[in-house]
């Protein structure tokens, strides 16, 4: 039947959109719906489509479009950092299936910088630099020209280029500066903690908008540091590790019963960026 095989197609195609969306949106939830309405829609559509996989990216990159107009507007009132849902996995070495989860992550870094983008931007950048997704194609989405279009993956590079370097890529390298990190902040010693941060690091906290997480992000290692050495010791206490979009991370679990999850981006043997994600929504399953 033809419903059969298109299923099969959308199958196969599955992973590409998946990751087009999350890239897009930086939530797994939300991507997995967009990918889901995408599937609808090709059920519905009842026309022969003759590059099924270019036409279901370009139902994807609309509907993740729809999605960021409509959380722009929504945005105004968030307290504290929006930051992405974050793919957790346990750092354990040799596991087939996370490092099939991480091969195709990526970093909270990048996608926080992506958060800071237009829409239109987002989706241009997306789509062109990183799933080479023509720039005709891409303008059919934007209702715009090609050349439009490749002003938008233009300024939005330029943009995401004034960021820092990339991330260590030695994940064992990233824990051994994570586990400092953390030894410090679990005995209070501000010295220790303004050696491992960088001078320019920032802590940024969700909590979803509310709650002891709706926090301003922090600044300069000395202010992060003095920051850390009041929670440090209970939050760094119940510190277990894991992988965070491919970098090492942690997750902490309060007496409370509140579940963080802590980000760390590590560069040059140090931290440039800490992201503490408490929003129950963005880490509901959390091992």
């Amino acid at each position: 039947m033809e419903r059969d095989r298109l299923a099969e197609e959308f199958e196969r195609t599955r992973p590409r959109l998946r990751a087009v969306a999350y890239r897009m949106l930086g939530s797994l939830t939300e991507a997995d719906d967009a990918v889901q309405e995408a599937w609808l829609r090709l059920d519905r559509s009842g026309t022969r489509i003759d590059d099924l996989q270019a036409w279901l990216v370009t139902v994807v990159g609309r509907i993740c479009l729809d999605v960021l107009r409509a959380r722009t507007s929504r945005r105004e009132d968030y307290a504290g950092s929006w930051l992405p849902e974050p793919v957790v996995q346990t750092d354990v070495p040799g596991d087939p299936e996370r490092d099939a989860v991480l091969a195709d992550s990526v970093g909270l870094a990048l996608l926080v910088v992506l958060e800071s983008l237009a829409p239109a931007e987002r989706l241009a950048f997306v789509l062109h630099d990183v799933f080479s997704v023509p720039f005709e194609e891409i303008a059919t989405i934007l209702d715009r020209t090609p050349e439009a279009a490749r002003q938008l993956a233009s300024r939005a590079r330029r943009r995401i280029g004034r960021t820092p370097r990339e991330p260590d890529a030695d994940l064992a390298v990233q824990r051994e500066v994570v586990d400092a990190f953390l030894a410090a902040a679990r005995s209070g010693n501000f010295a220790g903690l303004v050696a491992i941060l960088d001078p320019d690091v920032v802590l940024r906290t969700d909590g979803g908008g509310s709650g002891p997480l709706a926090r301003p992000p922090i600044a300069g290692a000395e202010a992060v540091a003095a920051a850390l050495r009041v929670r440090g010791p209970v939050f760094a206490g119940f510190a277990r590790p894991v992988i965070v979009n491919g970098g090492a991370g942690s997750v902490v679990r309060l007496p409370d019963g509140r579940t963080i999850v802590v980000g760390f981006t590590v560069i040059a043997g140090r931290i440039t960026e800490i992201d503490l994600i408490g929003d129950p929504a963005k880490i509901r399953g959390i091992i």
